[in-house]
């Protein structure tokens, strides 16, 4: 056990504890790890599909807005994935954390047909209602992750985090397929009725959540203590810095995906070849590469298998720095890289169950923290393999995003055999 586990197990008061006095290791049927891909898939329609996926730039687009309007409306529209730990932590009160999928994934399949219903998407009225939607979406991945957090037996927890992921891909790569192929076969309104369909019919599988106890507390101090004693043994401590270095580090941010169709051209790559490989192919390729996290290296800890997966990820990235400018490097290195970057975002969410330590009385809202804190590298390192494919074209591009992440995975690679290994020792 590491020590932010061990922390986390000290202020898991209520944890039932097998005949070693350490939490319950046998896998239970009841905790269903499987159902996770399917909870998180209101969000990934919304986020991933509608929103960043390209379909709303598409319909809007339709309607006659430039490409200046568009990026206003999706920046806007993508702000709460990176502000709902403001508004998340209510998941973790007043009812039971499915129970909040299930109003979360309605209230925004709802609110965003409303929005499609409008004439104009880029009205203010449409722009409203389909901003709420987001904000009540993100409820269901703040749920998603206490409940996460709360499960007893490591390998249900990892089948959970691989299938939580490849979910969040898929279902985000479908859904913007889907909306734009039938953009041209059918109505507005019908389009918002089916993407409202496809965000609130998987919030039902919230029903099929494995059912966790409730943590009773007597009063709002002995709550707000007990918050205070999770945040604190999460936070606030030296051993918290590493994990805090493994989700703010350069290496695995995946920022070089929206970049990399815009050098599709240096490498003798057409348009429609753009089209597969980085729309649908590439969005289930990532999702395969977070589904296989399940099934490798089950016995590796979580920082050294997240830190393997990252260098390898910076390898695929080698291939379009170092290869020719030919088709078919552009084919086999973004296909890989892909792949990668979908065990990497895996990898990531498990670091964050790990940092996090049980779930208690305040997991969806330090988990909605942490989860915001990992996407600082996809921010700042789209600006700097920006400015390396400026500076030195495609292979640029490739080759700064490769070295700068391999250097910040070698470093805590490092660490964790080395430091790392011995904390863990100490602690067990």
């Amino acid at each position: 056990m590491n020590e932010i586990k061990a922390v986390g197990a000290e202020v898991d008061w209520n944890a039932p504890t097998g005949a070693d006095g350490g939490a319950a290791a046998e896998v239970e049927s009841s905790e269903r790890p499987w159902v996770f891909g399917l909870m998180i898939a209101p969000s990934a329609v919304l986020a991933n599909g509608v929103v960043q996926g390209g379909a709303l730039g598409y319909l809007l687009s339709r309607q006659g807005v430039g490409s200046g309007g568009q990026a206003h409306m999706i920046f806007v529209l993508a702000l709460p994935t990176s502000l709902y730990f403001l508004w998340s932590p209510i998941t973790d009160f007043f009812v039971r954390r499915r129970t909040w999928v299930l109003v979360g994934g309605l209230l925004a399949a709802v609110l965003l047909a409303a929005g499609f219903h409008q004439k104009n998407l880029s009205g203010r009225t449409a722009m409203a209602l389909m901003l709420v939607s987001a904000c009540c979406v993100q409820l269901v991945v703040s749920s998603c992750g206490g409940m996460m957090g709360a499960m007893r037996n490591e390998r249900a927890k990892q089948v959970a985090v691989s299938g939580y992921q490849a979910g969040g891909m898929g279902f985000g790569a479908l859904a913007a397929s889907l909306l734009v192929w039938m953009s041209s076969r059918t109505s507005q309104d019908v389009l918002g009725l089916m993407a409202a369909a496809m965000i609130g019919i998987p919030a039902l599988f919230a029903l099929a959540a494995p059912k966790q106890e409730e943590i009773a507390m007597c009063g709002l101090g002995e709550t707000m203590h007990r918050v205070w004693l999770e945040v604190k043994a999460t936070f606030f401590r030296l051993e918290a810095i590493p994990y805090i270095a493994l989700l703010t580090f350069p290496m695995a941010s995946g920022s070089a995906v929206g970049l990399l169709t815009g050098v599709a051209s240096q490498y003798g790559v057409s348009g429609d070849n753009v089209a597969w490989i980085n729309g649908l192919v590439g969005g289930l390729l990532v999702a395969a590469g977070s589904a296989a996290m399940a099934m490798v290296w089950k016995q590796m800890r979580v920082p050294v298998k997240y830190m393997v997966v990252a260098l390898i990820n910076c390898a695929a990235m080698a291939v379009l720095w170092l290869g020719p400018l030919r088709p078919w490097t552009y084919l086999v290195g973004v296909l890989l890289y892909l792949f990668t970057v979908g065990s990497c975002y895996a990898m990531v969410t498990a670091v964050i169950l790990e940092f996090m330590g049980a779930s208690g009385k305040s997991g969806s809202g330090r988990y909605s923290v942490l989860n915001s804190l990992a996407n600082v590298p996809v921010l700042y390192m789209a600006l700097v393999d920006g400015w390396g494919g400026d500076r030195w074209g495609g292979r640029g591009l490739a080759g700064t995003e490769c070295v700068v992440g391999a250097l910040g995975a070698v470093v805590l690679l490092a660490w964790f055999l080395t430091y790392g290994r011995a904390k863990v020792g100490e602690s067990a």
